[in-house]
């Protein structure tokens, strides 16, 4: 009926004809039950008339000339988008700031003087109810005027409809514009993406800010290409948008790939149909599947694929459902995980998010849209209001600022982007017309429009290029299409859960030959790959790509992504900070670069030419009586013994070699030994010397000088026995120890036999102790002769170094275990020089008249020394031997204990 009207040209008042036979056409015959089962309200007589006037006189009329825009619009607040405004809502509210855009446009424009000066622009929204009779009605009301109400005195006459924005589904885009093309009334859409619609011979006078199907089908292409799919499902909603998509999508990948299977999701939910697509795609072994829908259809088919659990796909999205929060859910996210999408591109429009939250009831009472969003946002009511949420009042106070939803959130401008340019388009257009100089018009014989009176078969989209208020290009081609450019989407999972749709890429068809391009690789896992250094451990109960990524332990390394075990270093390796190769282990040793190593060296260096220094002064003043007293040649072999002693400890600090590690043990047992046997020596020679004295005793000759020499050579040769047969058998070699550290190799000496080791330090211990208890024991000395309490106190040192030596040593990691016995070697060696020749070097520096054979016999040494008559009383003698071993063992143990490292 409808085709036979619009083609019968004999037909008279045509519009009224098509407006009446659409109202007859209309699927209900009572709008307000409907309305009051969408919107869960009871709308009473009253308070319909009241709404229907309300709509009425909805018009805007300015003073000046004025041009009215009017717009088919989703503006419906049903609980479908009502449920980002509300959370109790649900589903989501996807669109809910495209109506506000478009007058936040307007208004931009309004107070541009730049564009359209004293020209003011009206609107008028009508809501499709994302339904075709009611689209078509709004259409036929804006054509005929048949709801303008004027309330304006001032303003004669109907204002003229120069073009319509909307609608953005491509069924009703297509429906309308061949209404509107008989009347030439420019339609502009912001989302009817059909490829059908750039056809300009049978829609001439429909334009479109959002890009042609066309394009999308050759984003998805390049993106299938990338990734080199050549085995693919396909699945398209049962209307123009859908099928033309499909259609060109199968033309065009048959050039290099295969369709498994093509499905239609019925536009009416029959959930028969949708079990039969699922099943479809459980059966296909094609693992990439490309789905052209919108929202509100596809909604079905994505619940009934995470109730049946369908796993292991690839989706690639179009624009109409690629970049929707209800979605990308994380409800959806385990079968939807890394969905690829194409999406509009997003856009920034300054200024919007504060014109949005600037909304106010009072502002516009008779926007009865504006009094239901604020009753839902704020929980309240106006009064006589229908909605029965609770007794609460609006007061119209509440600040909106306080809110978050889908209204105020401008972060994802995508389709209401378009809305804005679509507005602009329009107002540019009139603006060229109203710049237009008589001779150089577009009309016929060159004229222009008069912009009072224009029509609407005069305003052309096309070609303009323009300026919006952002200072971005925007530009349309000659078919009526906005310049293809779209964002590459994909569907990630934060640490938080949440699912987030992130850009990943652009495709822009200006650049030809190099349209798509990718930031990154889109993800498309259930867990991420394990980097080299971690091993991957699947978690029970999962599917196999599903596991944790375990880091590798010390010593062990991966260096492959995604390994699943790790692999131990040998033995002179250890696994770097990041576990991915296997590094040569760090050798530690006592080195003379270090700090401990200067400082021990240091001292050590120091003790030899303190004793080579003693040695001078005795050779210089060895004919005095306090030289001649200690037996000179003894004191001199024990300074030369105690220079040994203090060089010995150099070969514990460097490398070690097979020739030091052997030297080092060598030449400190026999130092000690040569050292110990002169004081032993000179011990036994004081007790004789004292002995021989008294009547009837002549030891002397006994232990004379040969005697005392072959004592030292003899206890001397013991050691160096001892020594041989340890080299022989089992000598000491350098070894790579990994057992303390195993991130290093400590580079030591190995002491090969520890029988060996055991009988030089033991032997060289025995000695200490015989000589120690010999000095002790020789308590009947004349009270002036000292020599006995120097050597027992530096034997008191010598062994509380030693064996305060035993468990520091075991102690020790690594080099300091060498620093703990080197530290050993010069205490013992620098207490035994004090002790022995202190005070003896002070006698002969600072007390020369002291040095005299009667002052050595006559009167005590040192004036601080204590009498001595009573020193070998019994009692005394325990006293004082537990005091001095206190005085000698505390400050030592405090060194090695606490611990060697202070030193450094």
């Amino acid at each position: 009926m409808l085709e036979k009207i619009l083609l019968n040209s004999e037909e008279t008042n045509t519009i009224s004809a098509i407006y009446k036979i659409l109202l007859e056409s209309l699927p209900f015959k009572d709008p307000r039950r409907h309305w009051e089962e969408d919107l869960l309200i009871n709308i009473s007589e009253k308070e319909w008339k009241v709404a229907k006037q309300r709509i009425h006189s909805s018009s805007i009329c300015a003073k000046h000339r004025i041009i009215q825009l009017k717009i088919i619009y989703r503006a419906h607040l049903s609980r479908l988008k009502l449920s980002k405004m509300f959370p109790a809502q649900d589903p989501t509210c996807e669109r809910c700031n495209q109506a506000p855009t478009m007058v936040f446009a307007i208004e931009q424009i309004n107070h541009d003087p730049s564009l359209l000066p004293n020209v003011t622009l009206g609107y008028r929204i009508y809501d499709n109810c994302v339904k075709l009779p009611v689209a078509l009605k709004a259409a036929s009301a804006l054509i005929g005027g048949l709801d303008d109400t004027i309330t304006d005195n001032t303003c004669k006459g109907t204002p003229p409809v120069l073009a319509i924005v909307g609608d953005p589904v491509s069924t009703h885009a297509i429906a309308i514009s061949r209404i509107l093309s008989l009347f030439r009334i420019p339609l502009v859409s912001y989302y009817a993406s059909c490829s059908c619609l750039s056809n300009k011979r049978e829609f001439p006078s429909f334009f479109r800010t959002i890009p042609s199907d066309a394009f999308q089908v050759k984003a998805m292409i390049r993106i299938i290409r990338h990734y080199g799919w050549t085995w693919v499902g396909g699945i398209a909603t049962d209307d123009d948008y859908g099928q033309y998509a499909i259609r060109n999508f199968i033309e065009d990948f048959k050039n290099f790939g295969c369709i498994s299977f093509i499905e239609t999701i019925p536009t009416v939910n029959q959930k028969a149909q949708i079990i039969q697509i699922v099943n479809t795609i459980k059966q296909s072994t094609a693992k990439v599947i490309v789905i052209f829908s919108s929202i509100a259809d596809v909604t079905a088919l994505v619940k009934e694929t995470v109730r049946q659990n369908i796993t292991g796909r690839q989706w690639i999205a179009s624009e109409g459902w690629s970049t929707s929060s209800v979605l990308a859910s994380k409800e959806n996210f385990g079968q939807f995980d890394g969905t690829i999408g194409i999406a509009i591109r997003k856009g920034n429009i300054l200024g919007l998010k504060d014109f949005l939250l600037e909304i106010r009831p009072k502002y516009d009472a008779s926007n009865n849209l504006v009094i239901q969003f604020w009753e839902r946002l704020f929980g309240c009511k106006f009064e006589n209001s229908s909605i029965l949420i609770n007794n609460v009042l609006c007061n119209e106070t509440e600040l909106i600022s306080g809110t978050f939803t889908g209204y105020t959130d401008v972060s994802e401008l995508r389709a209401a982007y378009n809305v804005y340019k679509a507005v602009y388009a329009i107002a540019h257009a009139l603006h060229s017309l109203a710049l237009c100089k008589n001779g150089q018009g577009p009309f016929g014989n060159s004229t222009c429009a008069d912009i009072a009176n224009v029509q609407p078969w005069q305003v052309r989209i096309i070609p303009n290029v323009f300026l919006h208020f952002q200072r971005e290009r925007v530009a349309f081609d000659e078919n009526g299409d906005a310049l293809a450019i779209y964002d590459i989407v994909n569907w990630q999972r934060k640490e938080d859960g949440i699912v987030h749709i992130k850009t990943i890429g652009l495709f822009d068809a200006a650049n030809v030959g190099n349209e798509l391009s990718l930031n990154e690789v889109p993800e498309s896992v259930c867990s991420k790959s394990c980097q080299p250094g971690s091993r991957k451990a699947n978690r029970k109960g999962e599917p196999i790509c599903c596991f944790d990524c375990i880091p590798c332990a010390e010593g062990e390394i991966s260096n492959q992504t995604d390994s699943i075990e790790c692999l131990k270093c040998l033995g002179d390796f250890w696994s770097n900070r990041g576990r991915s190769q296997c590094v040569l282990k760090e050798i530690e040793y006592l080195s003379y670069d270090d700090a401990m190593g200067i400082t021990l060296s240091t001292v050590s260096a120091f003790g030899a030419c303190l004793s080579l220094g003693v040695l001078a002064v005795f050779i210089y003043y060895r004919n005095t009586p306090v030289v001649k007293a200690n037996n000179s040649e003894l004191s001199f072999l024990l300074l030369v013994s105690l220079t040994f002693c203090f060089l010995c400890a150099l070969c514990f600090i460097g490398q070690p070699s097979h020739l030091t590690c052997m030297l080092r043990h060598v030449v400190f047992g026999i130092s000690f030994v040569l050292c110990i046997s002169c004081i032993l020596v000179k011990t036994i020679v004081v007790i004789m010397a004292f002995k021989s004295t008294l009547p009837g005793t002549n030891l002397m000759k006994w232990f004379g000088v040969a005697q005392q020499r072959g004592t030292v050579v003899f206890f001397t040769l013991i050691q160096s026995i001892i020594c041989i047969i340890w080299l022989s058998t089992n000598p000491p070699g350098p070894l790579k120890n990994t057992k303390y550290q195993n991130g290093k190799i400590i580079f030591e000496c190995n002491i090969g036999s520890v029988t060996g080791f055991s009988s030089v330090l033991g032997y060289i211990g025995l000695l200490a102790c015989i000589c120690f208890l010999s000095a002790f024991l020789a308590r009947k000395l004349p009270d002036n002769f000292n020599e006995a309490k120097f050597i027992t106190f530096s034997m008191l040192i010598f062994c509380a170094v030693w064996i305060t030596f035993i468990p520091a040593y075991v102690s020790s990691p690594g080099k300091y275990t060498v620093a703990v016995e080197v530290f050993a070697i010069l205490a013992s060696s620098y207490g035994i020089l004090f002790a022995i020749f202190a005070p003896k070097c002070y006698i002969i520096l600072f007390k020369p008249e002291k040095n005299t054979k009667k002052a050595l016999m006559g009167r005590k040494i040192l004036s601080n020394i204590p009498k001595t008559h009573n020193i070998f009383n019994f009692t005394q003698n325990i006293h004082w031997l537990a005091f001095c071993v206190k005085c000698s063992i505390l400050p030592i143990k405090f060194f090695f204990l606490c611990p060697v490292y202070l030193l450094f």
